[in-house]
């Protein structure tokens, strides 16, 4: 005796639907954030190894390579520290936007900062939407620059080095390092 082969009901392909639907609700969201997250998490090492390689720099020069903005391999900034400081010195952030760098004088007016030494230097990635914050660094205290992510925009957030501490960031999640 041959036995048919049913197939799904209507009904049962809906329910899987709708359950598929569901599930995607909850995961694209978690899963977006949690790309950005790595993306940002790269950035600021990325702009760690880049303060590394001015720091190193300075202690063989005496003094910091001149730059005021964004920089390609063309530039004489790329060129005094790649490949001796830093095998490849990153040009873009994970955003596909251009890192800035201001040294010198050229700080000046950046985040607030209106006095600056010619040893002094500022590392700034401008965040997903690429425009500077009007963030205004405070000396007094540091860590007004560090903010949380609540919501999808704080990955808009600049992230920014002075003479190789953060002034603006993440906050550190409690009991972890980075």
């Amino acid at each position: 005796m041959l036995k048919r082969r049913r197939g799904f009901t209507l009904i049962e392909l809906l329910v899987v639907i709708v359950i598929i639907g569901i599930l995607t609700t909850i995961a694209v969201p978690n899963f977006l954030v949690s790309v950005r997250r790595a993306k940002q998490k790269s950035i600021m090492k990325d702009i760690t190894s880049i303060s590394t390689a001015i720091t190193d720099y300075f202690t063989d020069n005496g003094t910091v390579p001149a730059q005021d903005g964004t920089y390609s391999a063309s530039t004489d900034f790329y060129r005094a520290l790649s490949p001796f400081y830093i095998k490849v010195l990153p040009q873009n952030d994970k955003w596909g936007k251009g890192f800035r760098v201001w040294t010198g004088r050229n700080i000046i007016g950046n985040y607030g900062i209106f006095k600056a030494s010619e040893d002094d230097f500022l590392i700034a990635s401008f965040g997903r939407d690429d425009i500077q914050d009007s963030f205004f660094f405070n000396s007094e205290s540091p860590d007004e620059g560090y903010f949380t992510l609540s919501k999808m925009s704080d990955f808009n957030k600049d992230l920014v080095m002075f003479n190789g501490s953060w002034i603006r960031r993440t906050k550190r999640p409690a009991g972890r390092g980075c």
